[in-house]
């Protein structure tokens, strides 16, 4: 006798059908990644979910942001340093300039205050002979300069910067030097015994130019020295109060 199977829809389905859901079930796994965690329970439940390939892929992500964040922090320390030595730089430059500006004006002012500065015209002396003083020693019956006390051979020295417009001899005062002074004043040295400076010749403050002597019209070694409004004889003006007046103390 033979009997049908009635289908129904509370029927369970049969084993070949199971077979074939799980079989579809799996393949599905299988194309979205899965099929590794469900086709072997045991080797999934043995490793730690650390390991998953989801997993290292986040932590690859955490590491490459760590790095470029360490690399960002670190060129901008860089950066800032190297914007912090070049404003050092650039102080130090400043201050250097400053300082070299401040020692040219220093050396400028210097060199203007010797430039401008008068002295004796020998060291360490004093007058012997007043200005005007009276007598048949001189052809106009008055000292038209100042006399220092002077050895033969002392060092004479112009008392102010200027240029040489006379050297040599001349009669009375023998052997002589003539200077016009950066002010437009002479300065005159006589009875030298020997000169040191020649016509045209510029000469500073202190500059030696001469030996003082005895030559021409005198009674013994000294410096005969004259201001003058000129380079001429007859234009003398008082020599002591020309040196006092540049600072010189005679």
């Amino acid at each position: 006798m033979a009997f049908t199977c009635a289908t129904g829809k509370h029927r369970r389905p049969s084993r070949v059908k199971r077979t074939t859901t799980n079989a579809m079930g799996v393949a599905a796994l299988t194309t979205t990644g899965v099929i590794g965690t469900l086709s072997a329970p045991a080797l999934a439940a043995g490793n730690p979910v650390e390991q998953t390939g989801l997993m290292q892929a986040v932590m690859l992500g955490h590491s490459v942001a760590e790095k470029i964040d360490a690399q960002a922090a670190a060129q901008k320390q860089a950066a800032e340093h190297k914007k912090a030595e070049e404003a050092a730089r650039r102080r130090a430059a400043e201050k250097a300039a400053k300082e070299r500006a401040a020692k040219e004006r220093a050396a400028r002012e210097a060199e203007r205050r010797r430039l401008t500065a008068y002295v004796a015209p020998v060291y360490g002396s004093y007058v012997s002979t007043g200005y005007r003083t009276g007598g048949s020693l001189w052809s106009s019956g008055t000292h038209t300069g100042i006399d220092f006390h002077a050895a033969t051979g002392t060092p004479v020295h112009a008392v102010g910067a200027g240029t040489v417009v006379e050297a040599g001899w001349a009669g009375a005062y023998g052997n002589q030097i003539v200077i016009r002074m950066n002010d437009g004043t002479y300065t005159q040295y006589g009875h030298l015994s020997s000169i040191g400076v020649s016509v045209g010749q510029r000469v500073t403050p202190g500059r030696q130019i001469a030996l003082s002597g005895a030559t021409g019209n005198v009674t013994g070694p000294h410096l005969h020295f004259e201001a003058r409004t000129s380079p001429e004889y007859g234009s003398d003006i008082n020599p002591v109060a020309y040196l006092r007046a540049h600072g010189v103390n005679v």
